[in-house]
């Protein structure tokens, strides 16, 4: 499996980007995908995951402003995130799973490259 994670930059506090991760399935099929991110100095954390039935899982931090969405035509997952905040800076990973793990904040072995997200204030 291999993901490619995209969409990073450098946004202006309040303001609103997507990233998307596109997979291939090689040696298995997808089950689930998650984004974590990891800021400087903290370690890498769940922020939402998503099935390709479209089930959905948000820490709850940020379900009022980020939304996950699947488009199993294209194997492309998108992280939709709004009234960014300078707490978000980080580097965004998705990680994909056959299982329902990656969803759910137990990261497989299979992660994307990463994409920068910077929010300044």
């Amino acid at each position: 499996v291999q993901l490619q994670a995209s969409g990073g930059g450098e946004v202006q506090a309040g303001g609103s980007l997507r990233l998307s991760c596109t997979f291939s399935e090689s040696t298995f099929t997808v089950n689930s995908i998650g984004w974590y991110r990891q800021a400087p100095g903290k370690q890498r954390e769940l922020v939402a995951g998503i099935s390709r039935g479209g089930s959905t899982n948000y820490v709850n931090a940020h379900k009022d402003r980020f939304t996950i969405s699947i488009d199993n035509a294209k194997n492309t997952v998108y992280l939709q995130m709004n009234s960014l905040k300078p707490g978000d800076t980080a580097v965004y990973y998705c990680n994909a799973d056959k299982f329902w793990k990656s969803m759910s904040g137990i990261p497989s072995e299979y992660w994307g490259q990463g994409t920068q997200l910077t929010v300044s204030s």
